[in-house]
């Protein structure tokens, strides 16, 4: 399946939990943590990202901190993936469960800021705007299903018949 995506934002190796949920805004609820997503380092990423939009960064996406926030602030924005070819093993864990993709890609550091990319989830891949594939590794099935529900709670409250939590 190919789904295409807004545009690619371009960030470094190293993006550390602090950068993604401040430490100063954890006192407030996600809707206010994530307006200061990124500020140290692109201060205009949360007002002008938009709902599908995909970050790109280099190695150790995520590294820090536990605070499950440093997801969830991505997924209050509407950014469908994160593109890197490594993760901090928390922050890993802790996207899939919110419904975050992540996608391991050796190859990340190749696509460009403002790349309008697509994703093939199938293979997996990120397909390059002049067509390139970029392969990253599989997914396993039950982390997928969780992205596709909208992260664990909201697989869990489907398979009790429930109405999930957020759309």
């Amino acid at each position: 399946m190919t789904i295409p995506t807004h545009r690619v934002w371009r960030l470094g190796a190293d993006i550390d939990t602090d950068l993604l949920a401040p430490g100063h805004a954890m006192k407030h609820g996600i809707d206010i943590i994530a307006t200061h997503c990124l500020e140290t380092v692109r201060p205009e990423f949360a007002r002008e990202v938009q709902r599908g939009d995909v970050i790109v960064a280099g190695p150790n996406f995520g590294i820090g901190s536990s605070r499950e926030q440093a997801a969830a602030a991505l997924v209050h924005l509407g950014v469908a993936a994160v593109i890197a070819p490594s993760y901090s093993g928390l922050y890993f864990r802790n996207a899939f469960n919110l419904g975050l993709l992540l996608l391991t890609c050796a190859e990340a550091e190749r696509l460009a800021e403002h790349d309008r990319i697509a994703l093939d989830l199938a293979a997996p891949a990120v397909i390059a705007p002049d067509g390139t594939r970029l392969a990253c590794e599989p997914i396993p099935g039950f982390l997928m299903d969780m992205v596709r529900a909208g992260g664990l709670m909201n697989q869990l409250r489907q398979r009790a018949g429930k109405e999930p939590l957020h759309a």
